[in-house]
């Protein structure tokens, strides 16, 4: 685990605000806020998702915070960093890697986000945004392997699996060679845990788990 220690990194197999209720709830505990961020959505219906949000947020008990990062210069923005700077609980959300990479790599925002970690926070994405939170990251349109954000590696998630035939699912599995993966299906999780200066894993579902996350 690289750089950020002392909150929880939370990986979902997909689903967003609809599939996860009781494990959001736990990891929610405690927290008022969350804050939303669709940035991997930004060519769908990303304030579709934010709406899909807020009815999540009435049903769990918490408020929610739209961050709507959609482009590169949004992620040098002032008023956006600020929000972030200011969350204790971050949802990415949305399915595309390629685009979230894309917009926050090496920029004000993705230390903001990330930096909710250090404040004991928690930092959640889910379906091809927590495949984007790795490195190496997957590819949804053909699953091959490249650079992702980093936060968690090496490691790599093939989220939504029961979506992927038994073809694919074996082709990404070889091509990630050594790097320790899990395959998450809709409603799956794995969640990363602060203890000391390490990080400490627990799957949630039907994880199939090839090698050990980073510690």
């Amino acid at each position: 685990m690289s750089g950020h220690h002392g909150g929880t990194v939370a990986l979902f197999g997909g689903g967003p605000f609809s599939a996860n209720d009781d494990l959001d709830r736990a990891l929610l505990a405690g927290f008022a806020r969350v804050t939303v961020v669709p940035t991997a959505d930004a060519f769908e219906r990303p304030a579709e998702l934010i709406d899909q949000a807020r009815v999540w947020g009435e049903r769990i008990g918490v408020e929610i915070d739209s961050l709507m990062a959609i482009t590169r210069p949004d992620a040098s923005n002032h008023d956006l960093v600020v929000i972030a700077e200011g969350s204790e609980a971050v949802w990415l959300v949305g399915d595309s890697p390629i685009h979230l990479r894309a917009v926050m790599t090496n920029t004000p925002l993705w230390e903001a986000i990330t930096g909710v970690l250090g404040r004991g926070g928690v930092l959640a994405a889910v379906a091809g945004s927590a495949a984007a939170l790795c490195d190496p990251m997957t590819d949804p349109r053909g699953g091959a392997l490249t650079i992702g954000l980093g936060l968690v590696s090496p490691f790599a998630v093939f989220t939504e699996t029961e979506t992927w035939s038994p073809e694919r699912l074996q082709r990404a599995r070889q091509l990630a060679g050594e790097v320790a993966v899990a395959e998450l299906p809709t409603g799956a999780a794995i969640i990363g845990r602060c203890n000391g200066s390490s990080r400490v894993w627990e799957t949630i579902g039907s994880v199939t788990l090839h090698g050990h996350p980073p510690g």
